[in-house]
């Protein structure tokens, strides 16, 4: 596992079978990770879609 260290650089740090705290850092990764690549739901999608309308609705319109 590496971190980033300053602008850019990285340094490699093992992480020990005994420190909880890396065990848990690696494992909330992956569920982050694993969340982040799950595709969004329709209902969400067209909710989103909905919201976005009644919000170009309720805006005046602005002269160009």
């Amino acid at each position: 596992m590496t971190y980033k260290i300053g602008a850019g650089r990285e340094a490699a740090m093992p992480v020990r079978a005994d420190n909880p705290n890396a065990q848990i850092a690696t494992k909330l990764r992956a569920l982050y990770l694993s969340v982040q690549e799950e595709a969004i739901p329709d209902r969400f999608l067209d909710l989103l879609e909905k919201l976005d309308a009644v919000e170009r609705q309720s805006m005046p319109d602005v002269a160009e």
